[in-house]
């Protein structure tokens, strides 16, 4: 079979830069699924995407399907021939395949022997399949939001106007979204126009750089990295570069040319977020800072052109920006005559949900939680309170109703200006934090108060109107608040009894339908979510199960345990002893009544259970205390000693004794010994 590269190009209107990554990839999953399906042997399939353009290439594209045998069955042998000859089963058999009842075999099965054929079919030539895969890959491509144009009654994201599809240098003949496929195809819009006929699908990428379009998304965005990086230098300055704005500028340009322009000084005085944001989310600058980290009045633009008079692009660019942070000054300056406290009243006319009321009853709820954990770890209680009554007053502010993203950050620096506690202003800001599993946790005591505050409110009243997220649907995004939780009292190291935290949030609510076990599942659906955590930390999911058949309400106390059960699950000795626990549980559970702790010396009649009675004792005092102090690590490694008195023990007792009361001293020592490891986890599980 010979072999040969492909190349799919679909020519669009400029698309969304937001959907390019998304059909690129979904394209390029198309075609390779279709090639595997029909076992079309092929190279690396490769997406490259630009604004006006959708390509796959598959390099080392085999032209047909490999050669196949092909197995029929036919009737029975002992249907198939009497006497000696054919019979009609046999005979209509052989017409089927297309051959004498002489050229056919004998099939052996475990069900008997059967009338067979095999023949090698040719497979189908790889030209010949294009053109389904082809159309079932863009059938399938999930286009946002489909629009028509002109009279056709063809629907894509963006107007389609050429589509190429060529195997080696031959075009492969078929038709999708209205167009056949041809060689032609377009370079940049204003640096090279005109139709472009290529004549091979190998060297694409090439082709396309001379005609001023870099197909490759990810070689265009390096290069967009690297032009603002070099801009930067000869700004005497430095480059932030925010990756998601990198993507979104990548997929505005065919062409990028980076070039560097100026605003007023007097915008400095605005909060540097505020000129930023409103930079990145309209002009789509890339900003620039000092070594200090202080905003300079500077941008990065990226141009799609190469313009021959750059200083008139960028007067152009400096002249539209100006008036965009004109706005941002005007926001901020309404915004501070007046104190963020007087925003409190507005928050009763702001619907948190409506059921849950607004966001001054959320504050007032939030409030009374804050300052409970406040309390409890050792924060400012009046500080938290504080907080929590203003914390959504900036979401009433003319800044952040312009600029979503600034919430917690104006309410800072209003929060700052009106001469509050620098701690309670510092909250606004944490209360959102983590935004994410791996992000950071508020610092100061009162932002951990607020932020965790703010969560179980949600996740309670949430929970509490019967709004309880799916596998696929969480609008309130409650597995996120959850997370946010867990990440708060496992890396701030608060010891706090969730249980309690959740009781406390959802006392709060004045009414909610489905109080009843509401405290319990919430509480079960933020434990579950540890699972993901510790397989993050690289804990197995055996440890957290053995971990979450306890009892453990603290995310704290759940994630030492975590820990140490995964470094004992490593050590020599845990195999035994887990089975031993398992071997245990499986005899205490099929006691009729429950097996107590308490075990009588002098009916201990064998040696053996004499010395693992004296190591459980000894171990018992040794560890009680560790325990007690959460080192759970420390408790294991003392209980890991336990194996060679267990595994006597086993050897050479009888634990079903026919003697009751030795039976039931023996059941006792074993539970003995097992409710020592249940004080850390069930370690059976183990097993699993």
């Amino acid at each position: 079979m010979a072999v040969n590269t492909l190349l799919i190009e679909l020519g669009v209107e400029e698309l969304p830069p937001g959907a390019i990554d998304t059909l690129s990839d979904a394209l390029a999953a198309g075609i390779h699924r279709g090639l595997s399906d029909a076992e079309v042997p092929h190279g690396e399939v490769l997406a490259y995407a630009t604004p006006r353009r959708l390509a796959v290439q598959v390099a080392a594209l085999s032209d047909s399907q490999p050669d196949h045998e092909v197995e029929k069955r036919g009737p029975a042998l002992a249907a198939a021939f009497k006497d000696g000859q054919p019979t009609k089963a046999a005979e209509g058999f052989a017409r089927s395949c297309g051959v004498g009842v002489d050229q056919l075999i004998h099939l052996e099965t475990d069900k008997g022997t059967w009338l067979g054929y095999r023949e090698r079919q040719r497979g189908e030539a790889t030209t010949t399949l294009l053109p389904g895969i082809l159309q079932k890959a863009i059938s399938a491509l999930p286009v946002p939001k489909n629009m028509r144009w002109g009279a056709s009654r063809v629907e894509f994201s963006r107007p389609v106007h050429w589509l190429v599809m060529l195997y080696g240098s031959d075009v492969v003949e078929a038709e999708a979204l209205g167009l056949k496929t041809g060689r032609t195809t377009y370079g940049h819009r204003f640096h090279a126009p005109e139709a472009i006929d290529l004549t091979q699908a190998d060297g694409y990428l090439a082709v396309m750089e001379q005609a001023w379009v870099l197909a490759d998304r990810n070689q265009r965005r390096e290069r967009i990295r690297e032009q603002v990086l070099s801009e930067a230098e000869v700004q005497e300055a430095i480059a932030v570069i925010d990756e998601s704005l990198l993507v979104e500028v990548s997929g505005l340009v065919e062409w990028p040319v980076a070039l560097a322009g100026s605003f007023d000084e007097r915008f400095l005085e605005v909060p540097a977020e505020c000129l930023v944001s409103s930079m990145k989310a309209n002009q789509k600058y890339f900003h620039l800072i000092d070594e200090e980290g202080r905003l300079k009045p500077l941008f990065i633009t990226i141009a799609n052109i190469d313009s021959i008079d750059p200083q008139r692009v960028i007067e152009g660019n400096e002249k539209v920006i100006r008036p965009r942070l004109a706005d941002a000054a005007f926001f901020y300056d309404t915004d501070c005559k007046r104190p963020l406290d007087s925003r409190i009243s507005e928050l009763a006319g702001v619907v948190f949900q409506k059921q849950l009321g607004t966001l001054a009853d959320k504050a007032h709820r939030s409030a009374a939680v804050a300052a409970f954990i406040a309390g409890r770890i050792e924060g400012n209680v009046a500080h938290a309170r504080r907080a929590a009554e203003l914390a959504k007053c900036d979401l009433v502010t003319e800044m952040v109703q312009e600029f979503p993203e600034l919430q917690g950050i104006m309410g800072r620096y209003y929060a700052e200006q009106d001469g509050e506690s620098p701690e309670v202003a510092q909250a606004l800001e944490e209360q959102y934090l983590p935004r994410f599993a791996s992000d950071a946790i508020p610092h100061s005591r009162t932002g951990l108060a607020l932020a965790l505050a703010d969560r179980l409110d949600t996740l309670t009243g949430i929970f509490g109107i019967g709004a309880r997220p799916t596998g696929t649907k969480d609008p309130f995004a409650l597995r996120r608040a959850a997370i946010g939780v867990l990440n708060i009292l496992i890396k701030g190291e608060l010891n706090l009894d969730l249980r309690e935290l959740l009781e406390l949030a959802a006392a709060q609510h004045q009414e909610l339908p489905y109080a009843e076990n509401l405290v319990d599942e919430v509480l079960n659906y933020a434990l579950d979510r540890i699972r993901a955590w510790a397989q993050d930390e690289g804990i197995t999911a055996e440890a957290y199960l053995a971990v979450r058949a306890r009892p453990v309400t603290r995310p704290l106390d759940f994630a030492r345990r975590l820990r140490a059960v995964q470094a004992f699950s490593g050590r020599e000795e845990a195999a035994a002893l887990v089975a031993a626990n398992k071997r245990v549980s499986n005899i205490l559970a099929k006691q009729e009544n429950d097996v107590g702790l308490q075990v009588d010396p002098y009916l201990l009649k064998e040696a053996v259970e004499q010395a693992l009675h004296e190591a459980v004792s000894g171990h018992r005092e040794q560890v009680m205390p560790l325990f007690a102090e959460g080192r759970y690590a420390e408790a294991l490694d003392i209980l890991a000693t336990l194996r060679e008195p267990v595994d006597a023990f086993f050897d050479k007792v009888m634990v079903m004794s026919d003697d009751p009361a030795i039976r039931a001293n023996r059941l006792a020592l074993l539970a003995s010994l097992r409710a020592l490891f249940l004080e850390v986890a069930d370690i059976a599980q183990l097993q699993q």
